[in-house]
């Protein structure tokens, strides 16, 4: 069984920053990628970054140049720096992994709650 535990979100002024952390723990072989995705009231769910095993990343249009993806890959875990955050940053987080354990799989955290005031 794995998990991916979140944490970092909270309450932040436009223009403030927070840091997103995600730790998966359980059976792990080895994790393939992470990545982040948020969902606005309303709104479907899409992708906000993602890290690969390369540290190869890939990121949404509406946050290049404001948020960077890492993984610790001896700690299992993957970050979002999110900086000059603007209201419409304002969103359910969700971590995201595909990682093998007797299979590959794609696992979910359980969000953490990012809201950012005017």
């Amino acid at each position: 069984q794995v998990q991916l535990v979140e944490s970092g979100g909270g309450l932040v002024q436009a223009g403030g920053s927070l840091r997103l952390s995600c730790a998966a723990s359980g059976s792990i072989f080895s994790i393939n990628s992470m990545g982040w995705y948020r969902q606005a009231p309303g709104k479907q769910r899409e992708l906000v970054a993602v890290i690969n095993s390369g540290d190869g990343t890939n990121y949404a249009d509406s946050v290049k140049g404001r948020f960077t993806i890492s993984r610790d890959n001896a700690k299992n875990t993957v970050y979002l720096e999110m900086n000059s955050l603007k209201p419409e940053d304002t969103a359910v987080y969700y971590c995201n992994a595909v990682i093998t354990t007797s299979y590959k799989g794609r696992y979910w955290g359980q969000g953490t709650q990012v809201t950012v005031s005017s």
